[in-house]
């Protein structure tokens, strides 16, 4: 019945750009930053990394059939550009200090993902609807997100059931938003917008 939702092989392009921009590329860089040591950048794809966690967490609660996916999928693309410009003593120090073909290829990475991100997110508000009905998160509409989660849990999960997965996603979730609460209540006040002050 998937085969009949008329945006199936966006869907999927979505997927797949997803694993180029916020995974194989980030990756690569921050191999290269620590090569490099390139401090600056290096704790940027850090808190990058622990920020976009939230995407991994989403797909492991679609493949359990969590409607909250449609929910924390976005979140997710709008907390990375966040997590990736907000720091104004890292983008100083990237701006200002370091130079060469590792800056050109992160700075560009780093518009290229924020851009990704955002339209993403745009993409995904129609579907919102899924995340607070069963019943239409069982409609094509709903279900076509779920088939990139599946074929990833049958490649990397063959011998899991998917309600498992799904109970790691929302412990997951939950670690999530413990660390974001207390960063934003607790330790936002304290260090302000400097990544490097205790």
């Amino acid at each position: 019945m998937a085969n009949e939702v008329w945006f199936r092989p966006l869907v999927w392009i979505d997927y797949r750009l997803a694993v180029l921009f916020t995974v194989i590329i980030p990756l690569i860089l921050l191999i290269w930053a620590f090569v490099q040591k390139a401090e600056a950048i290096q704790r940027l794809l850090i808190i990058y990394w622990r920020v976009s966690s939230l995407l991994a967490i989403s797909v492991y609660l679609m493949i359990g059939g969590f409607g909250v996916s449609f929910i924390s999928g976005p979140m997710a693309r709008i907390l990375i550009p966040i997590s990736l410009w907000f720091w104004v003593d890292l983008n100083d120090e990237i701006e200002y200090t370091l130079s060469g073909i590792l800056k050109l290829i992160f700075t560009s990475w780093r518009w290229a993902v924020s851009v990704y991100c955002a339209l993403g997110a745009l993409a995904t508000l129609p579907f919102l609807g899924c995340a607070f009905s069963a019943n239409a998160f069982a409609t094509p509409y709903c279900r076509v997100w779920a088939e990139a989660p599946l074929l990833f849990k049958d490649y990397f999960h063959p011998n899991s059931k998917p309600g498992f997965l799904g109970f790691l996603g929302i412990v997951g979730l939950i670690i999530y938003v413990v660390c974001l609460s207390y960063f934003v209540l607790i330790k936002l006040g304290k260090q302000g917008r400097s990544a490097t002050q205790q």
